[in-house]
């Protein structure tokens, strides 16, 4: 979302401030739309208020809010005042036809994103989290499986951005599902052992996620926690993708000491992560999301490609490259050294 300032000798509206402040009626339309199946109902065709009202098994005037939000916000279209059919963007990404699904990613922010954000004062007065770690069973098949689809863009970006021919094995610190690991090994026949490294809880989930994968049997899910237990040795390239955002400066750099005295010199590390500018606004939606991981953990925060550079250089770690991945997300390569 941008917005356009007033110029030199224009007199300001609130305009923008309402369009922010607002905000939240757009993204809860969304969600509960997801939520509904709205967009899964609309890729068999369009539809009238009628059809979807009875797929969806709610109210013809709940159906016509929810689809004409839709179609205000530019995702439906609406033919003739009556049919109602996915935009582009929804039938490439919402509809459940094509492989890029984000229904899941919807689902997080829905089920417990927008329910945290609801403590966000909270967070910023205090430093202290929502919920986060108190997920039950079905919360953290939402949390993982969300996370996994918003961050596949990364995921496949990252297998042709950095060249794992080099590489023999590979550990993932705080993987997720195994999601990154996946594209490598699609990719990569040189590689001879992928291991994921996580907590117990989110391991059962990676577990059953992987064995829907004919890949996923090459994947050694090792149970544990990467600011307790000693990280698991013998990889020659580590994976540490969208955990440095939940943790302190303190705790960054207590992580990155552990992984570096677990390695030899010239193992490399891989960092994906909402990598900004200097000044922590750009990009825009990095900005954002340093929100999220302050709510999500008490402690989080979005960090700069300067900020990392120098704390790799006190844990024993040489910068090497930074790489744009998609959207806001890039990749900082570094090495250990001696």
């Amino acid at each position: 979302m941008s917005f356009s300032s007033p110029r030199d000798g224009q007199t300001p509206t609130p305009d923008k401030i309402l369009q922010i402040a607002t905000g939240f009626m757009a993204a809860k339309h969304l969600l509960v739309a997801s939520e509904l199946g709205l967009f899964e109902k609309l890729a068999q065709g369009p539809s009238n208020i009628q059809q979807l009202s009875e797929r969806m098994g709610i109210s013809k005037i709940s159906t016509r809010i929810i689809a004409d939000a839709m179609v205000a916000l530019g995702l439906l279209e609406k033919q003739n005042n009556s049919l109602y059919r996915n935009g582009p963007e929804v039938a490439a990404f919402l509809s459940g036809t094509s492989p890029r699904d984000l229904r899941p990613a919807l689902r997080l922010m829905n089920n417990i994103a927008y329910l945290n954000w609801a403590n966000l004062e909270k967070a910023i007065r205090s430093r202290q989290p929502s919920h986060f770690g108190h997920l039950d069973k079905e919360q953290q098949k939402i949390f993982s499986e969300g996370v996994e689809a918003f961050t596949a863009g990364a995921a496949n970006h990252l297998a042709d951005s950095y060249d794992f021919r080099k590489h023999k094995r590979v550990l993932d610190i705080g993987g997720g599902t195994g999601s990154f690991l996946l594209p490598l090994l699609r990719q990569y026949n040189n590689l001879e052992e992928c291991a994921l490294f996580e907590l117990s809880d989110t391991a059962q989930v990676a577990k059953i996620r992987l064995g829907k994968e004919k890949l996923g049997e090459k994947v050694r899910v090792i149970e544990g926690d990467f600011m307790k237990s000693p990280i698991p040795s013998g990889y020659d390239l580590h994976i540490l993708a969208n955990v440095i955002h939940i943790l302190s400066p303190e705790h960054v750099k207590e992580l990155l000491s552990n992984i570096r005295r677990s390695v030899e010199p010239g193992t490399r590390l891989l960092l994906v992560d909402f990598w900004t500018d200097p000044t922590h606004t750009n990009p825009v939606m990095a900005a954002m999301y340093a929100g999220e991981f302050l709510v999500m953990s008490g402690e989080g925060d979005v960090y700069s490609v300067e900020d990392v550079r120098e704390w790799l250089q006190d844990t024993g770690w040489k910068f090497v490259d930074h790489k744009p991945l998609t959207g806001p997300q890039s990749l900082v390569v570094a090495e250990a050294i001696d």
